[in-house]
């Protein structure tokens, strides 16, 4: 395989992913009866929580392109639904934070936790160097699509 050949199957390779976890956070949504953007909201609320960010409805609302309106019935129906709760910001009053309640935790944890073991265990078979590797490649592939998006 020249190096064109090698770089373009592994454009077909991250492609192939995406389209199967899309079709898993689709087959996770249609079951609990949310929307797509339901999930990415969800997962973009885990992520602030677990890098410290301090999710508020504008910045989800970044995250996902939507404007102020569809940012408010979003988080109205996650928070009808049991899965996000809204609360006062203790630093500012004024300011409202978004939290993901432990009932969507468990769902998405009872739902992805197998694909996820699964993947754990696949990357339990690789080097840590290749693991090095693959994590550096898979950021420059983030960053790059993030810019051109």
């Amino acid at each position: 395989m020249d190096a064109e050949s090698t770089e373009m199957g592994l454009v077909h390779l991250l492609r192939a992913v995406t389209v199967e976890f899309d079709l898993l956070g689709a087959e996770f949504a249609a079951r609990h009866g949310l929307h797509p953007t339901d999930v990415r909201a969800l997962i973009h609320l885990l992520d602030a929580a677990r890098s410290g960010t301090r999710a508020t409805p504008g910045w989800l609302g970044a995250q996902l392109r939507l404007n102020s309106a569809g940012t408010t019935a979003l988080v109205d129906r996650l928070e009808r639904l049991g899965l996000v709760r809204r609360s006062k910001d203790v630093a500012d009053r004024r300011r409202v934070l978004l939290k993901v309640e432990e009932k969507a935790t468990v769902l998405g944890e009872t739902f992805f936790g197998p694909v996820i073991g699964e993947v754990v265990r696949a990357a339990e078979g690789f080097e840590e160097a290749e693991l090095a590797t693959v994590r550096r490649f898979l950021t420059a592939v983030l960053e790059s699509t993030a810019r051109a998006r």
